[in-house]
């Protein structure tokens, strides 16, 4: 017999009555992911800026929570929605230079954050994990049943066990209170608005600067990390938005589950698709005394395609395209 086709509830039937809180929502992420928001009608979204609100002090903790759910709201709690994308994160050198800070600052954010949100009432609670949460040497495609099968690699460990924390503790309270926590994982993500810092970029980002910066200068080689060898999972930042609203929307439950392509692609491939893509004639230089971090990255998708209908739309030649044309532009303004 034929499969049942499943019947997805209504997306702007599920948010016209929600007010949501979107922790990092004016990051790159989180802006794509309030404009989704914004789409389906939501009935209010809360974007606490970094200016106003310290999400590792307590006292802003609780200050945010009580503007949220003033007199006014309180009675309405299990209304409220928080989608907790805030975090610090970087690329290999950023990890390896502050691993205090990334362990402690992505640690504190989510466990404080989420445990007020348990003593308010809240509804749900989308705490976003890391593929860095994984083991250094998961057999491939990671499932989401290997995540405690080892150590994460060694250069961002401290930033994935911190986020990893947030599975167990969303787990533990939905064991212990029934609070609707729900755990994500995204592969790497890229797009416009993304971070091109050459500091603290992702690998996409700090190749496509490289590359079109080269090409202005007229430089005859750009020098990248590694030697190439190394793969990745690139989801484009639109589709990790979708797929994070759907789930909100359609899951209940304490598994976590992997958001991804299900396109696995070697760095040195990547290096000649952007450098083509660019049109930048120079030559890639690899410099081995630099770390490769771990040597594959390539997701199970299908936990989250079967319990809440996300599959990834963005073919990676395209997406790579809109971020490179999203990136001229913005420095030539």
């Amino acid at each position: 017999m034929p499969e049942k086709s499943i019947t997805w509830p209504d997306s702007k039937a599920f948010w016209k009555d929600r007010r949501v809180i979107v922790t990092g929502g004016a990051g790159f992420l989180g802006s794509h992911l309030v404009e989704k928001l914004a789409e389906r009608g939501a009935a209010e979204i809360i974007v606490p800026k970094i200016e106003d609100y310290n999400l590792v002090d307590i006292a802003d903790i609780t200050r945010l929570y009580d503007s949220a759910l003033g007199k006014a709201y309180a009675k309405d709690a299990a209304n409220l929605v928080v989608i907790h994308l805030a975090a610090l994160a970087g690329g290999i050198g950023a990890n390896r230079a502050r691993p205090a800070d990334f362990f402690y600052i992505n640690l504190m954010m989510g466990v404080q954050l989420m445990h007020e949100a348990w003593k308010r009432g809240v509804g749900k609670f989308v705490a976003i994990g890391t593929i860095c949460a994984y083991p250094k040497f998961t057999p491939l495609p990671f499932k989401e049943k290997n995540l405690w099968d080892g150590y994460p690699e060694e250069t961002n460990a401290p930033y994935g066990l911190a986020k990893k924390m947030l599975l167990v503790q969303a787990q533990a309270y939905r064991e212990q209170y029934g609070f609707n926590a729900i755990y994500p994982l995204p592969v790497n993500l890229y797009g416009p608005r993304d971070n091109f810092d050459p500091e603290t970029s992702h690998v996409i980002p700090a190749m496509i600067r490289k590359c079109i910066e080269a090409q202005g200068r007229g430089d005859e080689r750009i020098v990248l990390w590694g030697d190439g060898s190394p793969t990745r999972e690139f989801l484009y930042v639109e589709d990790a938005a979708e797929g994070i609203l759907l789930a909100t929307e359609r899951y209940n439950d304490s598994q976590p589950f992997n958001l991804g392509s299900g396109m696995e692609i070697s760095i040195k491939d990547l290096a000649e698709l952007i450098q083509r893509l660019t049109g930048y004639q120079g030559q890639i230089v690899w410099d081995t005394s630099k770390p490769n971090g771990q040597p594959r990255r390539a997701l199970d998708v299908s936990r989250a395609e079967k319990l809440f209908g996300f599959r990834a739309r963005m073919p990676f030649e395209e997406g790579l395209r809109r971020t490179i044309v999203w990136y001229r532009q913005r420095a030539a303004g």
